[in-house]
């Protein structure tokens, strides 16, 4: 059953309010639909239709790939955190750190690297081996690892997609997503060019409760296919 979107809540969630008329980019022309006062009105209609687009995809792609939600913007981590937590999918909300898709030798060895310092924590190896004040510094090791990584860390293989929340902010996800062919879905505020970005939802990408409500919507979609994922390897199971 496929995700259905509801306009009257993308309106309440001030998901239509765009940027100041001065700081536009004109490739978002399209995406238009007036102007109040001095800042741009997002056309709604095409917001849906974008959705309407995007969350089949995202259900498809699912089934059988991790889909890594990308949202270091302050206002925007928690609730990106959360969308991806939600369905057990991958996710970046601290800094972009060059190479996470592209460099996979180095982050592979990050990666095994953390998850072999939690291993031997959580297991007291550590605590035999060091004293108390080492056994600190390969904690705070971990939590640094974890900072950096940990959103990552049990993402098998290349994700078949990349969630963005901020374009302009996260520009070095969607340049190596683009790099290795990762198709991206995107909100994409009246300010940012949406050249290069496969979806392109067009939307607020400020305010906190649009955002929540877009990354539900995304999340829904991709607890259907992955739902479905699990009852075709159940009859295999069978």
């Amino acid at each position: 059953m496929a995700v259905k979107v509801d306009i009257k809540a993308l309106l309440e969630a001030g998901v239509h309010f765009g940027h100041k008329t001065s700081r536009w980019h004109p490739k978002m022309a399209p995406y238009i639909h007036s102007k109040r006062q001095d800042s741009h009105i997002i056309d709604l209609v095409k917001t849906v239709e974008a959705l309407d687009k995007a969350l089949p995809f995202l259900t498809k792609v699912s089934t059988s790939k991790p889909v890594l939600f990308v949202g270091t913007k302050k206002q925007i981590k928690q609730v990106t955190k959360e969308a991806a937590e939600s369905v057990n999918q991958p996710y970046v909300t601290e800094r972009w750190i060059g190479g996470m898709l592209t460099n996979v030798s180095t982050i592979t060895r990050q990666l095994k690297k953390l998850k072999n310092l939690e291993r031997r924590m959580a297991s007291g190896d550590l605590e035999k081996r060091y004293n108390k004040l080492e056994v600190q510094r390969y904690q705070e090791e971990i939590d640094l690892l974890n900072q950096k990584y940990g959103g990552i860390k049990n993402m098998n293989g290349r994700p078949g997609a990349v969630v963005v929340t901020d374009v302009i902010a996260d520009a070095n996800a969607v340049r190596e997503a683009k790099t290795l062919g990762i198709p991206v879905v995107a909100i994409v505020d009246t300010n940012a060019n949406p050249d290069g970005i496969d979806y392109v939802i067009p939307a607020n990408d400020d305010a906190v409760k649009g955002v929540k409500l877009l990354l539900d919507y995304f999340a829904a979609a991709i607890n259907e296919g992955a739902g479905t994922a699990q009852k075709i390897e159940k009859k295999e199971v069978k």
